[in-house]
Parts: C-alpha cells; sequence; structure tokens
C-alpha cells in the first residue's frame, strides 16, 4: 500500500514483503504447516490465497520433500513454509536431501521474535546453526527491510550455479513490523555458469568461454578406441541432455548414467548401457572396465557408482565437466577438467564440430570428418559391447511371469504407464529394480533420493511433482518399509485429489538391510522383519483413497487386470503388490570393492 506523503512509496510489513516477493518471482504453490510464530506470514498470505496457493502437509518434512518434487520436475526452485522449534528441525532431513543432490529449494522458517532470541524461549531452536551444513546459505532475517535484499538473493542461489536449497529463518516481530519503500529489487537470475554475471551477449560464440580445453577433448576422443560418456544429474539440470545425446550419436560415443541421470538418454537407444555401479546390469561394469576414455559429465564419481574409486575406469584417461570446481579432482584424478555448466559446455563441443577446420598448418578447430576417421575403430567398439552385453546380461527371475517377482513386476509397468509417466521411489530395493528394468525415456521421469537415500521420499515428492506436472501420469513405487515413513501425506494426497498412484512392493521386511545381512552378515536377521502384517491397501482406504490388493487375485492374469485397472483409473490409488523376500537387488558390490567384484545371480 502506499503512503499519504509519498503516493510511490509503499509500506508493508516484513511478512506481506515475503508473500509479495514470492508472487513476483513466479512462485505459484507453497508447502507448509503454520505454527505460532509463523502465523503472519499466513496472515498475508490469506490476503493472497487468489494468486499464491498453500498445500497444508501433515508434517514438515512432507512440504520439503513436496517441494522437492516440484523442483525436481519443474528445475525452478520449490517453496516450503515452518514455523519455528520442531517446525523447523522436521525440516531438515529434507533441506540435506536437496543440497546432496543439488535440488533448488528455497525453506522459508520462522523464529521467535528478536528480543528471545538466546532465552530458550519456548521453541526457540538454531535454525541458521542447524542447517549451514546442508544448505548453500541460511539468512537469519534481522530487519523487515533485509528482506527485500534477501529474498531475491534467495532465489539466485538456490538456482544459479550448482543448484541447492537456501534457507531463509525470519523472527515473529520481523514479520510483523512495517517497512517503507520505494521500489522492488529484481532478482540478478544467474545463468549456471560459476563466472557469469547472467548478462551474456547475445550471438556469442559457445565455445569461446571453453576454448582450448574443448578442442583438446575432442582431440582425446579422435585419438581414443573405447571411449565413453558418464552422464549424471546435472545434465539434467542444466536441460542438456538434447545437446548430450547429440553429442554422443554424432561421435558414437556410448553413454552410462547415474541413478540422477537415468531418462536423459533413451533406454532404448542403442548407445544407451544403462547405469554403473553396485547394481548396474553387470555388462555395464564390465564395459566401463575396458574404456580407455572416460568423459564425465555434471556427475560427481559418487562411491555407489564407482566402486573402489582407483580401480574404476583404471586403464582410461579422465575428462571431468562440471560445473562445481570442487567436484574436479575431489574423487578421481583427472586428465582434463573443463569448469562450466553441462550445457554451455555441450554446446560449445557441438558448435566445434559444425565448424569447419582453420586454414593454416595448425588448426584449432576439428570437424566432423576428423573425429569420424576413426569411425571402423568405433564400430569395433561398439561391437565389443555387444559381446559384453550377450555375455554379462542382467538376469531376470526365470519362469513365467509372476508379479510376485519384482522385476517381472516393474519390467511389466514399462508397457502399462504413458510413456511420458514419471515415477518417484522410495530408497531401497524397490528403487534400485526400478532403476535396473524401468524404460525411462525422458529427463525427469524419475524422481528419486540419490545421495542422502531416504526413506519417506517417495510418496511426498509424487505430490509435488503431481501440483507441477498437470495431466501427466505420475506413480511411486516404494516398499513396505519405506511407505511407513510418511504415510501421513496419504490424508493430504486425497485431499488434492490429485492423479497419483502407489505401488507397495511388500515383502514383510527393509530389503535392502535383510539383503545385506545376507550376504554379509551370514544371514543374522535382525531388525529387518516385520512381524506383523500392515494391510496397506485397507489402509488407503481409510485415508479416502482406492486401496486396491495384487494377492487378491486367483491368478497372474487376474494380478495385471487388477493393476491396470487401478493405474487406468482416476484419482489417487494405492497397490499393494506382495514380493517375494528372499528376492536380491543382484548383481552387488559389496562396499569398498571394485565394481568388476560384483556378486552376480
Amino acid at each position: 500500500m502506499s503512503t499519504p506523503d509519498n503516493p510511490h512509496s509503499q509500506a508493508l510489513s516484513g511478512a506481506e514483503i515475503v508473500i509479495e516477493s514470492l508472487i513476483r518471482f513466479g512462485v505459484r504453490v507453497v508447502f507448509g504447516l503454520p505454527g505460532g510464530a509463523s502465523l503472519p506470514l499466513y496472515e498475508a498470505l490469506f490476503r493472497r490465497k487468489d494468486r499464491l496457493r498453500h498445500i497444508l502437509v501433515r508434517h514438515e518434512q512432507g512440504a520439503a520433500f513436496m517441494a522437492q518434487g516440484l523442483a525436481r520436475h519443474s528445475g525452478r526452485a520449490g517453496v516450503c513454509f515452518a514455523s519455528s522449534g520442531p517446525g523447523a528441525t522436521n525440516l531438515i532431513t529434507g533441506i540435506a536431501d536437496a543440497f546432496r543432490d543439488s535440488i533448488p529449494m528455497v525453506a522459508i522458517t520462522a523464529q521467535v521474535s528478536r528480543h528471545l532470541i538466546g532465552t530458550d524461549a519456548f521453541q526457540e531452536i538454531d535454525t541458521r546453526g542447524m542447517c549451514l551444513p546442508i544448505s548453500k546459505h541460511v539468512f537469519a532475517v534481522g530487519s523487515a527491510s533485509e528482506l527485500l535484499e534477501i529474498l531475491p538473493t534467495a532465489f539466485d542461489l538456490a538456482e544459479g550455479g550448482r543448484p541447492g536449497p537456501v534457507v531463509i529463518d525470519i523472527p515473529k516481530d520481523v514479520q510483523q513490523e512495517v517497512y517503507e519503500f520505494q521500489e522492488w529489487p529484481r532478482r540478478a537470475r544467474y545463468a549456471k555458469s560459476p563466472d557469469s554475471d547472467g548478462t551474456a551477449a547475445p550471438g556469442a560464440d559457445p565455445a569461446a568461454k571453453i576454448g582450448d580445453a574443448a578442442r583438446e577433448l575432442l582431440r582425446m576422443i579422435a585419438s581414443a578406441e573405447r571411449p565413453m560418456i558418464l552422464a549424471g544429474g546435472g545434465v539434467i539440470q542444466a536441460e542438456a541432455s538434447r545437446e548430450l545425446c547429440d553429442f554422443a550419436r554424432c561421435l558414437q560415443i556410448p553413454v552410462s548414467t547415474t541413478l540422477m541421470g537415468l531418462g536423459l538418454m533413451p533406454a532404448d537407444d542403442p548407445l544407451f548401457l544403462g547405469m554403473p555401479g553396485m547394481h548396474a546390469a553387470p555388462w555395464t561394469n564390465h564395459v566401463l572396465e575396458e574404456t580407455d576414455l572416460l568423459i564425465c559429465i555434471g556427475a560427481r564419481f559418487d562411491d555407489r557408482a564407482t566402486g573402489r574409486p582407483e580401480d574404476f575406469c583404471a586403464r582410461a584417461r579422465i575428462a571431468h565437466i562440471d560445473i562445481d570446481a570442487s567436484e574436479i579432482d575431489k574423487i578421481k584424478a583427472t586428465d582434463l577438467s573443463i569448469v562450466a555448466d553441462a550445457r554451455a559446455a555441450l554446446a560449445s563441443l557441438l558448435a566445434i564440430l559444425d565448424s569447419k577446420v582453420d586454414s593454416g598448418s595448425a588448426p584449432t578447430r576439428m570437424s566432423k570428418a576428423d573425429l569420424t576417421a576413426v569411425s571402423g575403430i568405433r564400430r569395433r567398439w561398439l561391437a565389443r559391447i555387444d559381446e559384453l552385453r550377450e555375455r554379462h546380461p542382467l538376469v531376470m527371475p526365470g519362469g513365467p511371469i509372476d508379479f510376485r517377482r519384482p522385476l517381472h513386476l516393474v519390467s511389466a509397468l514399462g508397457s502399462m504407464l504413458a510413456p511420458d509417466a514419471i515415477l518417484t521411489t522410495d530408497v531401497g530395493q524397490h528403487q534400485m529394480w526400478v532403476a535396473q528394468v524401468y524404460p525411462f525415456r525422458r529427463p525427469r521421469s524419475l524422481i528419486t533420493s540419490g545421495g542422502l537415500g531416504t526413506m519417506g521420499f517417495g510418496l511426498p515428492a509424487a505430490i509435488g511433482v503431481a501440483v507441477a506436472a498437470g495431466s501427466r501420469q505420475v506413480l511411486c513405487v516404494s516398499g513396505d518399509g519405506s511407505i511407513l515413513m510418511n504415510l501421513q501425506e496419504l490424508a493430504t494426497l486425497a485431499e488434492l485429489n490429485l492423479n497419483v498412484k502407489i505401488l507397495v512392493l511388500d515383502n514383510g521386511h527393509l530389503g535392502l538391510v535383510r539383503q545385506q545381512q545376507e550376504l554379509f552378515y551370514n544371514e543374522h536377521y535382525h531388525g529387518s522383519r516385520f512381524e506383523s502384517q500392515t494391510d496397506f491397501a485397507a489402509l488407503a482406504r481409510a485415508f479416502g483413497i482406492v486401496g486396491v490388493d495384487l494377492v487378491a487375485a486367483d491368478d497372474q492374469a487376474g494380478a495385471e487386470a487388477v493393476l491396470r485397472q487401478a493405474l487406468d483409473s482416476p484419482g489417487p490409488a494405492l497397490i499393494r503388490a506382495p514380493a517375494v523376500a528372499g528376492d536380491l537387488v543382484l548383481p552387488m558390490v559389496p562396499a569398498g570393492a571394485a565394481n568388476r567384484d560384483m556378486i552376480e545371480v
């Protein structure tokens, strides 16, 4: 509102500045649960509920994962609200999860009033101190005037460079404090590169910033006999999937993706090799053993992908492209590194490939003809990969199709779901079975917790995805251990009536814990078996959601009919699928071992 003395000025409370800023930044939905310290925010939100939707969660952790689901689908920062004390602490796992997977998120927490800070007041907690190690930045707001700069900076930090979560902690009296100002500051909207000011000149040569390093990489590729690309979530975050596929196809370089990179290349592409590492298809790990040049793009050599680092691609030269300079040489020493956004780097490489060789005795550019001169060698490499694929396949359970065998069930989902369906998962055996055999065709079609590996992620993340994804089909694949972690969000799902289906693989165990006890702890099963069985279908119905049980089907044909009907029905539904407790995720690389030492069937 303007003031009488200056019609061009505005006098708003801190809470109103927050809500108006979110609207100005294009935020359309926030996820949260109010408390006493955050009520001024909710009062301001009430006045603008026509422009900013609030989704009431049943637990603040659900709010963080819903905001992540929205962000992982859209690429824009998701926003969650929490009150002080336990409200803020309940967000922490979700903030840490976003930090480990480089997901843009802004968490706005309330704090006790300024004069109470440090007095052990009711629901006072050091939110800043707890969140500093698990976020890109934490702002402890000292006055309403600071919000005008903090809010745009927070969103720029969350979405710029290597994305991640930012926390804004606002005392209650700051939310109530009125501040008069002349104009709203604008966001910088930084480009996703560490040295960008967001003002790149139009028409600038995309190869200019990468320069010699890009040309050297192309020379390395030209001299390699068995090159491979390892692509990760950074490629998806940079919206560079198309560029990566074009680059790989142009040079006929096979591509393996990390868990976070699944979907950036269609599963049926002849160059796609699947996921490497602890639970890879055996042939993928064998191919990596033989590569002589590994080009890592937007991935960080995570231990689940590399196994024992010194043995990972031990005979290969390593080129690493990453937006975060701290990831270079952190785990694997590189022969060549490029610190850049994946899309900018790939666009530069493609531009060089599309250019003509300069005249003169020392050309600085390289044409497609120079690189495809080794096409005969590349054909031999691809033939060798086909041989390894045939010799070391991912072994499916034998016998007829049986939906009690999780690999059979997950494989069938590939033909039952729409090509643009989005899957979220929790963490455990079901997550790895999905990664192994579901045919992801598009980027951002797998939404899963990678770095932190958080059980309870899948259901609230699916809600956040569905809020952002409109009519697209969303399926959460969970386990009987994981689904109970945030089961309360079934109430949120029922209230929103979203088209989210939940498939619970029920084997009566913490499956991946049981598997490790079987393989590495002399079958000492302790703390991994559920002694009582939960009727998940009935539980869903108690929340007002359709619940079906595949065990009620008389035979395999009946189970398939029940599953198809549930997946195709409108609105939310939970499908319980009984699973064989003894089925293992194989292969499996023992902790600390090389990928070549994987335990196979």
